[in-house]
């Protein structure tokens, strides 16, 4: 087996559950698909994909000043990372959503192209999608590895996830959008993703430099 595929399966299956886990780029691809019909949903869903990759390029640089730094350095970024995803897991466990907050949005009709640069700039206005790359992704990163390289390849993967899952809402918007906006679902969805930051909060904190 090859020493990098547990890494790569483990990142593909947790992100695969922050993917599905209902969200802005959910939402607003629900409401785009919805209101201006499958074509300005699909190009909603390139766009904020093409957002996760620039995130994502802009990680792996990161990343690799972040790995190359002093032991402070990694030190304090790492408690800032696990306090952070620690706050945000203890916050959905307690206060799990009711809904998407989409209900009282406005309907948004327009063409391929807006949506496209709408689903861009959401997603590259969201400093979320940053903090998610620049606290997660060190997790499933082996030693002695290109750490840029390899931070693009595990940013490719949630890319194809998202552009999967998205694309997926987009063919089948009416009876999914019911579904994950059924407020037990976006309650125990929440639930789950809070536990997961949880246990990546831990892990990390108790993770070394290598």
């Amino acid at each position: 087996m090859h020493p990098y595929l547990i890494p790569l399966l483990t990142f593909a299956a947790a992100a695969a559950v922050f993917t599905i886990t209902p969200g802005l780029d959910t939402a607003m691809t629900l409401r785009t698909a919805t209101t201006s019909g499958w074509k300005a949903g699909l190009a909603a869903v390139v766009g904020i994909c093409l957002g996760l990759g620039i995130w994502g390029l802009a990680a792996a640089f990161g990343l690799t000043a972040l790995l190359a730094a002093s032991e402070t350095a990694f030190t304090v970024v790492k408690w800032a990372g696990a306090l952070y995803l620690a706050w945000l897991g203890i916050g959905l466990i307690l206060h799990p959503r009711a809904s998407l907050g989409t209900a009282d949005a406005a309907p948004v009709h327009d063409g391929a192209r807006a949506a496209f640069r709408r689903g861009l700039l959401t997603n590259l206005l969201n400093p979320k999608v940053g903090i998610f790359y620049m606290t997660f992704m060190p997790q499933f990163i082996p030693p002695h590895v290109n750490v840029k390289e390899f931070s693009l390849l595990l940013t490719a993967i949630q890319a194809v996830l998202s552009f999967s899952w998205l694309a997926l809402l987009v063919a089948m918007t009416v009876p999914l959008g019911r579904f994950l906006s059924s407020t037990t679902v976006v309650r125990r969805m929440d639930r789950l993703t809070g536990s997961i930051f949880l246990a990546f909060s831990l892990k990390l904190a108790l993770s070394r430099r290598a």
